[in-house]
């Protein structure tokens, strides 16, 4: 970590109308980078929950818990990223202190552990429960993270971080990625410690996004955790606030909150990049909610190429794989799993008649879901 004389904290890698996508094309990956054209590829999922039953299933002993099992069928996605995003939506306060979900989250260490392993290497903090154990927590988490690898914004250490910029670095491309919440469930924040949690205002967000132009960037990634929950399409204040983001320069927008997967759109950028997105809500990738909807996320994973001689940069590659959470036996013992929901012909023979339905049902749900503003959103049904 460093901060450059424009305060951009840098993190190396491992017309403002939406538009119809019907004629839009998004070409496939037919050869590697040529010299004069270098690329990234992002994954990004919704809300990483950790409810008790989560623990529960994945605990070894006293105070060892393994999660790994969860993300087996899905760490294949995002094996070739060079960046992997997803909301942590929890805390943890680390040994010796109760564990507990809803409402008041703390989750074992283990499970930072487990998001490292399965690929996750950039994680948003600022959502509703980042204040669910106080300060310390806050501070906490942020320590475990940086212990484990794994860099993040939304909250923050110090009033020097909140001001800083944060820039992903990969292949000659070079991103801001700013993040906020809502709100914190009507907790505050001590006199003079409001740079810990990032909260959605008019000014921050314009503020913020002029200030990463400033950096030197080739795009602008902004991170809302807003919405009404289990609401499937974005209310009034999404649609204002994205547009806000837009008109100031963000390029792409990824959000959740509401548990369950809302629409994608596209949009023709302002900025360096041909075309931007917004997810208005990617769901939840893992979580103990149960019911119709919310049992269901999503990976999305797009490829921006940048051409070394323009400096253009174009949304090459745009791509979905529906996910659902399966909870019960598995290998003889209780598990979640993450499955991808595109051919459920593959769990067949290992999984429940019952479960099958239901990840069926979650495939067309989300086809409808993340179709709807874009009628050739292409979806993995492998």
């Amino acid at each position: 970590m460093k901060f450059t004389s424009k305060l951009c904290m840098v993190f190396s890698a491992l017309s403002f109308a939406f538009f119809n996508t019907s004629h839009l094309h998004f070409a496939e990956e037919k050869q590697p980078d040529l010299p004069n054209r270098t690329s990234i590829t992002i994954s990004a999922v919704g809300d990483l929950m950790c409810h008790a039953p989560q623990f529960e299933y994945a605990k070894v002993s006293a105070d060892s818990f393994d999660f790994s099992s969860t993300f087996r069928e899905v760490k294949k996605y995002f094996d070739s990223s060079n960046f992997v995003f997803g909301n942590l939506e929890t805390v943890t306060l680390g040994k010796g202190t109760k564990y507990s979900g809803y409402p008041f989250f703390n989750s074992p260490d283990d499970y930072i552990a487990s998001l490292k392993k399965a690929g996750f290497n950039f994680l948003f903090t600022a959502n509703n429960h980042s204040l669910d154990r106080g300060e310390t927590g806050v501070f906490r988490t942020l320590a475990i993270l940086k212990k484990y690898g794994i860099n993040s914004t939304g909250t923050f250490a110090s009033q020097h971080e909140r001001d800083s910029m944060v820039i992903l670095s990969a292949n000659g491309i070079r991103f801001a990625v700013i993040a906020y919440t809502y709100g914190i469930n009507g907790n505050y924040l001590s006199k003079g410690k409001s740079f810990l949690i990032n909260c959605i205002s008019d000014s921050s967000l314009t503020r913020d996004i002029q200030k990463a132009k400033l950096c030197d960037v080739d795009f602008i990634l902004v991170y809302f955790h807003f919405g009404e929950e289990y609401q499937r399409e974005p209310n009034s204040y999404q649609k204002r606030m994205v547009q806000l983001a837009i008109k100031s320069g963000a390029d792409i927008i990824l959000a959740s909150h509401p548990h369950v997967l809302q629409p994608v759109q596209f949009f023709k950028s302002a900025g360096k990049i041909d075309t931007g997105f917004v997810a208005y809500s990617l769901g939840n990738f893992f979580s103990n909610q149960r019911w119709r909807y919310s049992d269901a996320g999503a990976i999305l994973q797009f490829k921006i190429v940048k051409d070394a001689v323009t400096k253009a940069l174009y949304l090459e590659k745009f791509n979905c794989i529906p996910t659902w959470v399966y909870k019960g036996k598995f290998d003889e013992k209780k598990q979640f799993v993450i499955l991808p929901a595109g051919n459920s012909t593959n769990y067949d023979s290992i999984f429940p008649q019952g479960a099958i339905k239901l990840l069926r049902q979650s495939f067309n749900d989300t086809k409808y879901i993340l179709r709807k503003y874009s009628a050739n959103l292409q979806l993995n049904e492998e």
